[in-house]
């Protein structure tokens, strides 16, 4: 974790969530981005949360990073922490064709959940070193990014990691180009305050 730096006073927080499917590699962009390191081990996460002071294009924010579980058995879990982003890194793994279908399901789902047309995203195209391994091709990447209309990055958290930091970076460039995203519509009773003078 970063020490805190002396203009960092009134940095803003980013609450960026990590989603994508089982074994796509959540876990190791996360620990690569935080700690610099690779885990070769997988060991499903359930939910851990990682906090770093960290400097984006001149200005110091606070990235507040949920990496959550893939798992089926963990789907319930998922809205309740996609209440909380305000930003979201959709991971899928070059290797894995489902994982690849199934970022659409996050995307919908995220929107759903906010209750919006849009919201800050970027796919992460993981596992990129394994070039021989890959079914997963740039093209159809950059073709459902392009669809869902969210940034395209192709990473890899092996040593030396390829565009792990400017994943992370990229997510927080999109909340801030988006700094409000329009509600689709207005739930009853939201909103709203009583106040008696």
């Amino acid at each position: 974790m970063s020490s805190k730096p002396v203009n960092a006073e009134n940095a803003h927080t980013y609450k960026l969530v990590v989603v994508g499917d089982g074994g796509v590699g959540k876990s190791a962009l996360t620990i690569q981005f935080f700690q610099k390191l690779f885990v070769q081990d997988y060991d499903p996460t359930i939910e851990d949360s990682y906090i770093q002071y960290t400097e984006i294009d001149g200005q110091w924010c606070i990235l507040d990073v949920l990496d959550t579980a893939g798992q089926e058995e963990f789907s319930a879990m998922r809205e309740q922490y996609m209440r909380k982003g305000d930003g979201f890194l959709l991971v899928y793994s070059v290797t894995d064709k489902q994982s690849f279908e199934n970022i659409s399901h996050f995307h919908t789902q995220i929107l759903r959940v906010k209750d919006r047309d849009s919201y800050p995203m970027v796919m992460s195209a993981n596992k990129v070193d394994l070039i021989h391994q890959r079914v997963v091709t740039e093209e159809q990447g950059l073709s459902l990014a392009a669809n869902l209309k969210i940034p395209y990055i192709e990473t890899s958290a092996k040593d030396p990691p390829l565009n792990v930091d400017l994943a992370f970076h990229e997510v927080v460039r999109v909340i801030r180009r988006l700094p409000s995203p329009k509600k689709k519509k207005k739930s009853p009773g939201s909103g709203w305050r009583c106040v008696v003078l």
